[in-house]
């Protein structure tokens, strides 16, 4: 029998075709998200020099990744493993 009551399936899964199309409708989808993984994000606007944006632009490019995730990427990198591009 098909779920109408906008309420979580058995277990809370559904598939993604199906949750697309409630989302789409307008559905309470809040029953099938995990709130417990999600990230808090914080959005901060940084200034580059034109040069550095043109090399950016030319790496996410290279990646086919848009210039703000090669940013996150790189960040990232040096977040978890800081010393690891330092020359001795």
């Amino acid at each position: 029998m098909k779920n109408t009551s906008g309420k979580a399936k058995a277990g809370g899964k559904i598939s993604a075709r199906e949750f697309d199309r409630k989302f789409e409708r307008g559905e309470d989808i809040a029953g099938f998200l995990d709130f417990r993984k999600a990230t808090v994000v914080k959005r901060v606007n940084v200034d580059f020099p034109v040069w550095m944006i043109k090399r950016l632009d030319n790496e996410a490019l290279k990646l086919n990744v848009s210039r703000q995730a090669i940013i996150k990427m790189w960040i990232h990198e040096h977040l978890m493993h800081p010393h690891a591009s330092k020359q001795p």
